[in-house]
């Protein structure tokens, strides 16, 4: 092994003096220094934070920590590869902006002459080379660390009223109001935990129609219910119906809990059967259903429409007032001379009547299971809501008609008494109508419930 030791090697005029062959390393030896070998697009980092206003120096990057305050770098004089970087030490730049201030008149990305730049995105890191007096400073590199990854926080609650009960079950906690009460959160949570809950607002079902001497009546509709599942898609069906969960603030929340429409088993022709109360809660409002009605009258219009009369009623609207997504179904129409229809659910429409001769019908609509989500409830051991009220018969073939799932009454008909929308379902009441129905029959509607769960651990 050969070795040559020199001082300094010069060319020699006009020549160029080549190191190291192709593929070659040339390597200079510790704590020697080097020139005029051009810069590769790196910075050295100077591993010092800076926590005041002082001036870059090409080839250098900055740790800044504005902590203690906001303050700015100055940039050297540019010229043309001159390069710098900066980077948020502690992501204080959002608090504390960091300000980037050009040589003199020199420009920063085209900007104007001396326009300073500011940083105000937390964790950014900037990179900025001298390309020319046309744009100056141009930003070749930018990065954000948006934010400091979250100690996980739960919703911390409690709730007031009367019956009112808090359950837990695993690491989440029901709140169950079947009265008026208040939602009180304590602690709001955080993504990392928990920050939103699942909700179900019912209000209170309708009566269904009410004419005692006889006939087709329809069936009270079902109160309005409103859904949202932190879980989306929801785990609920249709989901189609059901909205995105409620991020809560740290306050109470004012509960209101609508009840059912009152008994109507004996009221003038052509009167609807009494609708139901509205139920809120969390900023949003559920409207009580709507009566059914007799003859050739109309069911009224609500969060489900009630069931027409045998004589060519229309079934009232539901969803009414208008919400997203809809918050019941339409009442059926009376098509039948002795059968009325079905009050409106949740999830499906009254059935409306046919000819007795013909496969008679009038159902109350379906409601929601929801105890995917909610689990059972008070009056609802199977965890449905929101049906529709079945309507009477005065054809001793026919019937009787049944609510929908979800606390819908039964119609009466000969040998069989009509009965109410059952408690904290808001459920729609049965129709009351026919000739030889049982004494003692009720039709009222169903009382509403609010139900809120959420993850507390």
């Amino acid at each position: 092994m050969s070795k040559i030791e020199v001082n300094t090697i010069e060319p020699q005029c006009g020549t160029t003096l080549t190191v190291g062959g192709s593929g070659d390393t040339v390597a200079l030896g510790s704590g020697a220094s080097q020139t005029g070998f051009g810069r590769t697009g790196t910075v050295d980092w100077q591993t010092t934070p800076k926590t005041a206003t002082f001036t870059a120096v090409n080839g250098e990057g900055y740790f800044c920590n504005t902590t203690a305050g906001a303050f700015e770098v100055d940039l050297p004089a540019g010229a043309a590869g001159s390069i710098v970087s900066v980077q948020d030490y502690n992501n204080t730049f959002d608090t504390d902006n960091l300000t980037i201030d050009p040589n003199g008149s020199e420009k920063i990305n085209g900007g104007d002459a001396g326009m300073a730049l500011t940083l105000s995105t937390e964790g950014q890191g900037l990179t900025l080379v001298y390309v020319d007096s046309t744009v100056g400073w141009r930003s070749v590199h930018s990065d954000d660390f948006s934010q400091v990854p979250e100690n996980p926080s739960y919703i911390t609650a409690t709730v007031s009223g009367t019956c009112n009960t808090l359950t837990t079950s695993g690491d989440y906690k029901t709140a169950t109001f079947v009265n008026p009460g208040t939602f009180c959160v304590s602690d709001a949570g955080n993504p990392a935990g928990s920050d939103a809950v699942d909700y179900m607002i019912v209000a209170g079902g309708a009566a269904g129609g009410g004419k005692n001497n006889g006939g087709g009546v329809g069936g009270g509709g079902a109160g309005g219910v409103r859904i949202g599942t932190v879980t989306q898609p929801s785990p609920l069906s249709p989901a189609s119906l059901i909205a995105p969960g409620k991020t809560v603030a740290v306050t109470g929340y004012p509960i209101v809990v609508g009840g059912g429409g009152a008994c109507s088993t004996n009221v003038p022709n052509g009167t609807a059967g009494t609708s139901g109360d509205v139920s809120s809660g969390l900023c949003f409002t559920a409207a009580g259903g709507a009566g059914g009605n007799d003859a050739t009258d109309d069911g009224g219009a609500g969060g489900s429409g009630g069931g027409g009369g045998e004589a060519g009623g229309c079934g009232g609207a539901g969803n009414t007032p208008p919400v997203s997504p809809a918050q019941g179904n339409p009442g059926g129409t009376g098509n039948s001379p002795s059968v009325g229809a079905g009050g409106g659910g949740f999830t499906v429409a009254g059935e409306s009547s046919t000819p007795v001769a013909s496969s008679p019908t009038g159902d109350g609509g379906a409601g929601i299971d929801a105890g995917p989500v909610f689990g059972t409830a008070n009056g609802s051991p199977s965890g449905n809501f929101g049906g529709g009220g079945g309507a009477s018969s005065g054809a001793p073939s026919a019937g009787p008609f049944s609510g929908g799932t979800g606390g819908g009454g039964i119609g009466n008909k000969s040998g069989v008494a009509s009965t109410s929308g059952a408690t904290n379902t808001g459920g729609g009441g049965g129709g009351h109508g026919s000739t030889g129905a049982p004494s003692g029959g009720t039709n009222a509607g169903g009382s509403g419930i609010v139900i809120i769960r959420y993850k507390f651990q």
